[in-house]
């Protein structure tokens, strides 16, 4: 290597460096990305149907985001918060029964049962475990939001950077194109161009899924008479924008409360949520989301492992964004550009028959 390849070399690893200080920092600009980019892809919708500039098109578009917000946090937030509250005040109850059944069971074990000794811990004890591996494993997220104040200022951070985002982006874009070499600059844009589909697609695919399970969750659930419906349907719609780990944890609330009424009816519940998340994977999810970015379950786990331990349970909300935007600068940047040197697809065609010619004469 040629000394500015060295210099270019430790300049990037004081940038990553630096960046990883100011991580969580980076994290709530990037979130801010994501919500202008949504917004963005509204207000590019109203200038192509009404071809309205674009400072009445963003004008537009935010007051019909804040009306929607308003319907929501009017309508839809106070009966969550009064059926959550009341559903938090059953679990201890719920935690205590599943605990008396289970020493039931151990005392007095059905022939096929094997012999155990199964001490199960009380409620708060769990609770207290529970919370010294949570403070361990997100320990720098709770010290960065550690008060109300501190959580409030994230948010109007990230309401500025949005509306400042979405008020000029090519502008913004072309400054991080900037940071670029000059003769990747143009192949840079078209990756940063698919990244936006790819989040485009993925966002509207995710909000569809979601009202889907949460409509099917509350459908379930009143017909099987299970207390605080709405709420385990609005758990289970938002627990759906992360995959795999969400899902399970929305089922936990409504289980234990239809365990208040009978075991039959918690198993049934189990049922529900098992056929929902199924129908959800293999029908809906498939249909509506043709063109979103494809992500094999195991990269998406891991994703999520990875996000959520180093960068906190923010890092795993924004894990599946961040997944997206890897795999498509992984895909474009380095399996195209470098390994297979920017090939065209009718080119590696034309090799791998090359290849297969050769190898079989």
């Amino acid at each position: 290597m040629k000394l500015p390849d060295w210099i270019s070399l430790v300049c990037l690893v004081i940038a990553l460096i630096i960046l990883w200080q100011f991580r969580q920092i980076v994290l709530l600009i990037f979130a801010s990305m994501v919500i202008a980019i949504a917004l963005n892809s509204l207000v590019r919708k109203l200038m192509r149907w009404f071809r309205w500039p674009r400072g009445r098109a963003v004008f537009v578009a935010l007051g019909l985001t804040f009306l929607a917000s308003l319907v929501f946090v009017g309508l839809v937030v106070p009966l969550f918060v009064t059926q959550f509250e009341e559903l938090l005040e059953l679990i201890p109850t719920g935690f205590d029964q599943i605990r008396d059944w289970l020493n039931l069971l151990a005392q007095n074990p059905p022939d096929w049962f094997p012999q155990q000794d199964v001490q199960v811990p009380d409620y708060a004890d769990l609770i207290q475990q529970v919370g010294s591996i949570g403070s361990r494993v997100f320990g720098n997220f709770f010290n960065f939001f550690s008060s109300s104040v501190a959580i409030l200022l994230q948010l109007l951070l990230v309401i500025a950077l949005t509306l400042m985002f979405l008020t000029d982006p090519p502008a913004y874009r072309h400054l991080l194109l900037r940071l670029l070499p000059s003769w990747y600059r143009r192949r840079a844009n078209d990756i940063l161009a698919k990244c936006e589909v790819a989040l485009l697609n993925w966002l509207g695919g995710v909000g569809f899924n979601s009202a889907f399970v949460a409509i099917l969750s509350f459908t379930g659930l009143v017909l099987l008479g299970v207390p605080y419906a709405f709420a385990h349907a609005v758990l289970a719609g938002l627990f759906n924008f992360i995959p795999n780990i969400g899902p399970a944890i929305s089922a936990v609330f409504p289980v234990i409360v239809a365990l208040l009424q009978s075991p039959g009816k918690s198993v049934a519940v189990l049922v529900l949520y098992v056929l929902i998340q199924n129908l959800e994977s293999y029908w809906f999810s498939p249909m509506m989301m043709q063109k979103q970015v494809s992500l094999l379950p195991a990269a998406t786990l891991i994703a999520q492992i990875f996000f959520a331990t180093f960068l906190g349970p923010l890092g795993l909300i924004l894990a599946l964004p961040m997944a997206v935007i890897s795999k498509v600068w992984i895909e474009e940047a380095w399996i195209i550009d470098v390994l297979e040197q920017g090939k065209p697809e009718a080119a590696m065609a034309i090799d791998e028959a090359k290849e297969a010619a050769d190898s079989h004469p």
